[in-house]
Parts: C-alpha cells; structure tokens; sequence
C-alpha cells in the first residue's frame, strides 16, 4: 500500500516523511501526477497561502486528480483547508470536497492570530480516525485561517472561536493541525488514516 505525499514545495513534507517512516508506512513524495493517481492513498500537506497553493496545483496538473481521486486523501493544514470549496484567503477557489468557505481566524488580545500551539480535540462524534485518541488529547496547530462546523466535522478545536480540526467527508478527510508534530495522538491519527479500507 503506497502513500503519496503531494509535493508542492509549500509545506512540512520531511516531517511527514518521517512520521511516515515511523509508522513503517511505505511512501513517495512526489508531484507525479501518474504516481499520484496510482497510488493507494494521498496526503496533502501545506503551509502558505491557499491561492497561492491552488496555483502550483493548477500548474502542476493536481486539481482535477484531486478532486476526483477515489481513495482515501488527508489533508494537513492548508491541505486541510484546500478540501473546501473556498477561501477568503486571497479569494481562491478551492477543491470542493467539503462544503463551506474558509475565513480568517478572528484576532482577539486573549487569542493573537496565528494560532501557534497546542489545542485540546473535542471530538464530534466516534470515527475511524480517533480510534484510541483520547477525547480532549493535545495537538500542535499553527494557523491564521479556519474551517466552518457542520456535517464533516469529526473534532472542533477552540481557539477565540470553534472551528473544524478534524474533518470527512465521503473518501476525503482533514487536519487542521499538524499529525506529523502532534506526537502519540497525531501519530495514532495518521495510522488510523493509513488503516482506511481503499
């Protein structure tokens, strides 16, 4: 079971490469559209401006294969965020997995935006993704923007507003945070997704 990781030259790819490794999880970091659309599952990480982002996947001949892509894709960060129809983030037009917009994060003197830190996971409902993650677990967030609640939600995360940290919607899945520097939880998390039936 191969796991490609999108190479958009945005992002934390060698950390997820190596927590990939950890898990002993076979995988290639690649911006291959044929290797992409070959593979088992995704993951698309990023860190950056989702117009921007959206850009170099247009350049690279990725949104269509994206959009379509019929296994399980997670989405980290920005990835996350991309999975959405849009974003008030230089007003992009997104992948549209997930229903909603993506808006800046309200910047109040109790909360600064960005959001650096660790946040506590208040999940929704039960879903294969936090199998054996315990409620109220600690993961590492570091972003300006978010994403709404609703049907796709599986955790909220509160930081000066509630907003999505984790989400599914069909073969399509998110984090808001980062799993790959979110240690035990983060880590069961991205093994829960690499346990995801095809």
């Amino acid at each position: 079971m191969t796991t490609a990781v999108v190479k958009l030259g945005v992002g934390n790819t060698a950390s997820v490469m190596f927590a990939l490794e950890r898990l002993g999880a076979p995988a290639i970091l690649t911006d291959d559209a044929i290797c992409i659309a070959e593979a088992d599952r995704i993951i698309l990480p990023g860190v950056g401006a989702a117009a921007h982002a959206m850009h170099l996947l247009q350049t690279k001949g990725l949104v269509e294969l994206l959009t379509t892509f019929p296994r399980p894709l997670l989405g980290i960060c920005l990835g996350q965020q991309l999975l959405y129809e849009d974003s008030e983030e230089g007003d992009a037009i997104t992948l549209g997995r997930i229903p909603g917009r993506v808006t800046r994060l309200a910047a109040t003197p109790e909360a600064p935006s960005p959001h650096m830190g660790w946040t506590r996971l208040k999940p929704d409902h039960d879903h294969p993704l936090l199998e054996g993650v315990a409620s109220g677990a600690y993961a590492y967030f570091v972003h300006s923007y978010v994403c709404p609640t609703g049907e796709a939600t599986v955790a909220i995360a509160e930081y000066g507003e509630r907003f999505s940290a984790l989400v599914a919607r069909g073969n399509a899945f998110g984090c808001q945070f980062h799993p790959e520097r979110s240690g035990p939880a983060g880590a069961r998390i991205l093994s829960n997704f690499l346990s995801l039936p095809c």
